[in-house]
């Protein structure tokens, strides 16, 4: 394999590349804290258009895409659509990887961003049932299809590079700095919902109010991807690349290499991404369909939540410097295996519970942060250099394929269907899973 040096890649970076170079403060040089500052906007800009969607396939495609069945099955089917994405982003990461390889991080990020930004955009744009049938479920599940796909390829490296940046005494602190994106996209995505829900009449709001959230997807991308591309541009990132520490692999060579890796790695944060869509997206489509409660204060409520996760995601990068990393894994889906008992042996989010719904989510929120904060430290540790990048990729795909893609929807079939304890059943699955991975890495002698 021909090895990139530094001079090839500065005379071969494209054009947004070197203009995201030019704008650097200190050519050649960047601080932990700096990347992990573009590590948080770019994965703020994910979560905030996968959030937009979660919550739209609740509050609008339901009426708006599927009017002809009634409001379960319709919210059902719109989580059909949801669970697209993550079956579709490991496609998008052999396929951007392929980019990669020939034309450079910075062609690639640009390419994935601006398919998430513009796939997300879209959709403000998309004609209801009522105007062209079928086919507007057939246009939102090509646009969800393009999310996945640029999410896939939206895998940097740039948490790998911070790893590598950071003290070794601070690696627990430094893995859990990109995880913030996910609270503060969520932040942002119901903190919108929840204006235009509460301030608009349901007319308004169904009218032209849901499709705000969806324009302001792009515009986010775009700071993003400047602040990425500000990052790649580094002497550090190059070095690394030259070093094969952020090369990326062929993908036959990596599950060849590093298959049990991958497949063990993948189960690790089960118990988190289990729990990620349960706190997040579902209540909100058991508080709507179920409840007389105001959607857009739950939002709020939620909001709340995931400042808290926030905090608690901290709290794992100080509690993983203590005593590692994986013994916070571990601790943490401890912790929500006896969340989700408590969930089948008294379920709080029945009735018209405020109290209960409130407990939920507050707890909720906060096992996540707790799991959520190194479950990519769990994932990237898993491999040796050469692999990490491709391997960190695909193992990170099938975690949330396995444990979040279709969570909502199984969710609400078993909740509508048997009850809400079944919702405790699934999540107790999912940290069963986490600890029996975790106990098969230490057996096969694999640090996660």
């Amino acid at each position: 394999m021909a090895t990139i040096t530094a001079d090839d890649a500065a005379a071969n970076s494209s054009k947004p590349e070197r203009d995201a170079r030019l704008a650097s403060s200190e050519p050649g040089h960047v601080a932990p804290g700096e990347i992990a500052l573009g590590v948080i906007i770019g994965r703020t800009s994910e979560f905030f258009d996968f959030f937009v969607f979660g919550l739209a396939c609740v509050l609008v495609f339901p009426r708006h895409v599927f009017p002809w069945v009634e409001p379960v099955t319709g919210t059902l089917y719109a989580f059909g659509l949801f669970a697209l994405a993550f079956v579709a982003r490991p496609v998008g990461s052999v396929v951007f990887m392929a980019v990669d390889r020939r034309y450079g991080r910075a062609t690639k990020l640009t390419i994935a961003l601006f398919l998430l930004g513009t796939s997300t955009c879209l959709i403000a744009f998309l004609p209801g049932y009522e105007t062209i049938g079928i086919w507007s479920a057939v246009l939102l599940a090509l646009c969800r299809i393009g999310q996945g796909l640029a999410l896939g390829g939206a895998w940097d490296g740039l948490a790998s590079l911070l790893a590598l940046n950071a003290p070794k005494s601070r690696r627990g602190w430094y893995a859990m700095l990109p995880q913030l994106g996910a609270p503060v996209g969520f932040m942002l995505a119901s903190a919108l919902f929840a204006f235009f829900e509460l301030q608009l009449s349901d007319a308004d709001f169904m009218g032209f109010g849901w499709r705000y959230p969806f324009f302001v997807a792009f515009t986010i991308n775009v700071v993003a991807l400047f602040a990425r591309l500000r990052l790649v541009a580094t002497e550090e990132f190059r070095r690394l690349l030259e070093a094969d520490e952020l090369e990326p692999e062929p993908v036959l060579d990596t599950l060849r290499t590093s298959g049990r890796d991958i497949l063990v790695g993948a189960f690790v944060p089960l118990a988190c991404y289990a729990l990620f869509h349960l706190v997040t997206v579902f209540p909100v489509s058991w508080i709507s369909l179920f409840t007389g409660r105001s959607v857009g204060e739950f939002l709020m409520v939620q909001l709340a939540g995931a400042a808290i996760a926030a905090i608690t995601i901290v709290m794992s990068g100080l509690i993983a410097d203590q005593i590692g990393r994986r013994s916070t894994i571990a601790l943490a889906a401890a912790l929500i295996g006896l969340f989700a008992l408590g969930s089948i042996g008294a379920p709080l989010l029945f009735g018209d519970s405020m109290a209960g719904q409130t407990i939920f989510v507050v707890i909720g929120f906060a096992l996540l942060g707790l799991a959520y904060g190194q479950s990519s430290g769990a994932i990237a540790e898993n491999f040796g250099t050469k692999y990490r990048y491709t391997g960190s990729a695909l193992t990170s795909d099938l975690a949330w394929l396995v444990g979040a893609g279709f969570a909502p929807l199984v969710a609400l079939y078993a909740s509508s269907r048997l009850g809400l304890p079944w919702v405790g059943v699934y999540l107790l699955s999912g940290a069963v899973c986490t600890l029996g991975a975790l106990a098969l890495n230490r057996r096969l002698g694999v640090s996660a």
